[in-house]
């Protein structure tokens, strides 16, 4: 076998322990969040040697901001109506929370003080919905800011209740009842007269 037959075949090898490392960081931060997932504990998940994960990653905290990277495959704000923006987003939301622990749990170790995913779920609210709203605004970026900002105040405050504390009445309600409630709700932040 030569050494051109050999690279491709290292390289796929190479691919399969990131993602088994990335599958197990993620399934262990999820657990244990960023201070209780160790190194050791990962590699031992992934059936590696620790050695490996930071050969990989470099370090825990950048092993994290990979785990925990996420994607809202957020619609393109502009092409809804105006008048549908509160409700669309709380439904396309909605439906990522019922079917994906992830972002619950990043949020759940954002909230106990971990410093690292504070941070990660800040860049993921700023890249993803501050951007993606604040197109709606042009070129007034104050404004786009503050009521980007509310939206995600009440998009966060969801998970909290209804995904981490589980309050009764609002984990009780049906996803369509939810979105009938919420939706007018996000839709004042963005569409309001300003006070």
């Amino acid at each position: 076998m030569t050494s051109t037959d050999q690279t491709p075949t290292r390289r796929r090898r190479s691919d399969s322990t990131k993602a088994a490392i990335l599958d197990a960081a993620r399934e262990r931060f999820i657990a244990e969040g960023y201070e209780g997932a160790t190194i050791r504990a990962i590699a031992a998940d992934a059936h590696i040697d620790p050695a490996m994960v930071m050969r990989y990653f470099g370090s825990k905290e950048k092993l994290f901001a990979l785990a925990a990277s996420y994607d809202l495959r957020l619609p393109d704000f502009t092409a809804i109506p105006r008048d549908e923006l509160g409700e669309s987003i709380v439904r396309h939301l909605l439906g990522l929370w019922e079917s994906d622990r992830t972002l619950v749990a990043l949020l759940r170790t954002a909230v106990s003080s971990e410093e690292a995913a504070a941070a990660r779920m800040r860049e993921i609210w700023a890249e993803q919905v501050l951007a993606g709203l604040g197109r709606l605004f042009g070129e007034d970026t104050a404004r786009a800011e503050k009521r980007a900002g509310l939206v995600v105040t009440q998009l966060l405050g969801i998970v909290l209740c209804r995904y981490v504390l589980r309050l009764p009445p609002v984990a009780a309600l049906e996803p369509e009842e939810f979105v009938a409630w919420m939706g007018p709700t996000v839709q004042r932040y963005l569409t309001a007269e300003e006070p």
